[in-house]
């Protein structure tokens, strides 16, 4: 529930709490950076809405000396990493992610010392930690991109995400990929019999999948099965959902991802009708950020993301070699 329904407090555009917002952004020389599924007011009064990649590169091309990033603490440390002379703000350091715990920086060097010169594919999930132990990270929009970019002969350490890793290798067709099991657990219990259901009741809708997502195996054989048109299901970033959007003639959409994402695709196709394939498919890390604390973060400037400049300046290089090959996403301007 939003907090505007819970408190019944005008979060609105014109409202007291958004004029307040701007002033002390431009008070402060902040740019507010939101991610896709954050809670509609937060997108609303953002300076630019996106993924995770998008908006830390934002966060290193913007003028602002301040960033408040209103994502999970993964991404802000992103922001860090990417504009580190740049004070970077999340509104609750507490806003974790479920799929970015499923390993850590030990546990990658010991997964590395069995698998001697493979190369480490990191999703962009990690931690800071992590990402300085790997030689490249990816998107959900670019895996696939960057498993290619390694040479056939050379083994590849994918983590966290199995999900992601599953599509990535299925696409490829790489035998030597070792895949972390991990996952994103909003997007694991968004699995295959949710998304048969939802087939069966809307034969005609096309589907959005998020490649994260527990269901995205089933997608791809409901298409190959006939059970759904395969040029009516996509596997698709946050970012590639809205393109998707702004483009469908579809008159429904079944979208599987953060049930967050459905502002972003509602606003760029009103015509069509975007539903969730699981309702209950809402991450609580990234509803921590309310109107509430984006306002104290602005007033009080906390909680500040710090990462040791060793770790980041290693971390760095693999986020730099993934934005090589990386796609740009849209963003809210």
């Amino acid at each position: 529930m939003s907090s505007s329904i819970a408190n019944s407090v005008d979060y609105g555009p014109k409202s007291a709490w958004a004029k307040e917002v701007r002033a002390l952004a431009k008070q402060r020389d902040a740019v507010i950076l939101a991610h896709n599924y954050q809670v509609p007011e937060i997108q609303e009064i953002a300076h630019h809405v996106g993924d995770s990649l998008a908006l830390s590169r934002i966060a290193a091309q913007v003028d602002a000396s301040t960033i408040i990033f209103c994502g999970v603490h993964f991404m802000a440390e992103t922001a860090k990493i990417l504009s580190y002379d740049k004070t970077v703000i999340i509104p609750d350091a507490a806003a974790g992610c479920s799929l970015a715990d499923t390993i850590n920086a030990d546990q990658l060097r010991a997964w590395k010392a069995e698998h001697p010169g493979a190369a480490v594919v990191s999703y962009v999930n990690t931690t800071a930690a992590v990402k300085a132990e790997t030689d490249i990270c990816c998107t959900s929009s670019n895996a696939v991109e960057v498993v290619q970019s390694i040479p056939l002969d050379q083994e590849i350490l994918f983590c966290p995400d199995q999900f992601l890793g599953a599509h990535a290798q299925r696409e490829t067709g790489r035998t030597n990929m070792h895949i972390w099991m991990g996952e994103c657990h909003v997007h694991a219990g968004i699995n295959g019999q949710d998304l048969k259901n939802m087939v069966a009741a809307e034969p005609e809708a096309e589907l959005f999948i998020h490649p994260e997502c527990g269901c995205a195996t089933s997608a791809m054989y409901l298409a190959s099965s006939g059970a759904v048109p395969a040029e009516r299901t996509h596997i698709l970033s946050t970012s590639g959902m809205i393109t998707a959007a702004q483009n469908t003639h579809a008159k429904k959409v079944l979208v599987a991802t953060e049930t967050g994402m459905l502002h972003q695709l509602r606003k760029a196709n009103p015509l069509v009708i975007f539903e969730p394939v699981n309702r209950a498919a809402v991450c609580k890390y990234m509803k921590m950020i309310t109107p509430e604390k984006l306002l104290r973060s602005l007033r009080d400037g906390t909680d500040v993301v710090d990462v040791p400049r060793d770790i980041a300046e290693k971390a760095r290089a693999s986020v730099e070699r993934m934005i090589a090959i990386g796609t740009p996403s849209r963003t809210k301007e």
